[in-house]
């Protein structure tokens, strides 16, 4: 490094001047220092762990007609899960003879599927005291994201007994007739 030299010179007028010395700071002790703490708190932590939601999923046999379950249709709350985050939901059986009121929602807290759960499940136990039958549908063109989403409104609004099932053409010809857009 080059030094510059501010002693005497010039006049000669007779003072002597003190040499001004730069401070040197020599930094690889504090480097090395937080490398020790950061490899130190990196080896110390616990990371937290993913949780995990168990689902029951069925035998690789198939299906029997005999291993179906017979559920009244008054405890039943269909859910199709249709494209741009829409919830489209229904109670009862979809039976041809008889009309079926769709209803159209989101994912929204307070006005969403959530309220239509909770409602619907405070609904089915003060008519028949015994829990409601969830069945969720996913139409090929909704996401992954609305049925991950899905399942965490039955785990956040406490439904016990819930499956995810195929779209049935009937479904489909339901959507097709109240909501032409959603297919």
């Amino acid at each position: 490094m080059g030094e510059v030299d501010t002693g005497g010179g010039g006049k000669g007028d007779g003072k002597k001047r003190t040499k001004k010395v730069s401070t040197k700071i020599d930094m690889t002790p504090m480097v090395d220092l937080a490398f020790l703490l950061i490899t130190f708190f990196m080896l110390t932590t616990t990371f937290n762990k993913p949780n995990v939601m168990e689902i029951n999923m069925p035998d690789k046999k198939q299906d029997d007609k005999q291993d179906e379950m017979k559920v009244a249709a008054s405890r039943t709350l269909t859910i199709i899960l249709g494209k741009d985050n829409v919830v489209y939901w229904y109670q009862g059986d979809n039976d041809p003879a008889k009309p079926i009121d769709m209803q159209k929602t989101d994912f929204n807290d307070a006005t969403g599927i959530r309220k239509v759960l909770i409602d619907k499940s405070k609904e089915i136990l003060a008519k028949t005291t015994k829990d409601p039958v969830i069945i969720i549908k996913a139409l090929d063109t909704s996401k992954y994201k609305n049925l991950v989403d899905m399942l965490d409104e039955m785990h956040i609004t406490n439904q016990k007994i819930y499956a995810i099932v195929d779209v049935y053409p009937q479904d489909k010809e339901l959507l097709q007739m109240k909501y032409p857009e959603s297919l």
